[in-house]
C-alpha cells in the first residue's frame, strides 16, 4: 500500500455566511464575494447585509488582517462595533 510520506498542508479558509429570511416577493437574492456569501432576504434586508459585509471587510483591512488571520476576539470586536447582531442598528440611521 502506498502511503504519503509528507503530511498534507492544511489551508485555513474562513467565510461569512448571511441568510435573510424575510423575502415575500419570491425573488432569490445572492451576493458572493471573496470571503462571504449573502443569500435571501427582502431587497432592503439584502442591501443591509451587503453594507455590513463591506464595512466588516473595511475594518479587517484597516487592521491589516484577513478573515483567516483575524483572531476570534478581533472578529467579535468588529461585529460589536458595526452592531452586526443589533436588529435596531439601522433604525437609528
Amino acid at each position: 500500500m502506498n502511503r504519503p510520506t509528507a503530511k498534507a498542508k492544511v489551508i485555513r479558509k474562513a467565510g461569512i455566511l448571511a441568510v435573510g429570511l424575510d423575502c415575500t416577493d419570491g425573488h432569490t437574492r445572492i451576493t458572493r464575494g471573496d470571503n462571504f456569501l449573502l443569500f435571501g432576504g427582502s431587497e432592503a434586508t439584502h442591501e443591509i447585509l451587503q453594507a455590513q459585509v463591506v464595512k466588516f471587510n473595511e475594518e479587517l483591512e484597516r487592521l491589516g488582517k484577513t478573515l483567516e488571520t483575524a483572531t476570534e476576539t478581533e472578529i467579535d470586536s468588529i461585529a460589536a462595533k458595526l452592531k452586526v447582531f443589533d436588529d435596531t442598528a439601522d433604525d437609528a440611521e
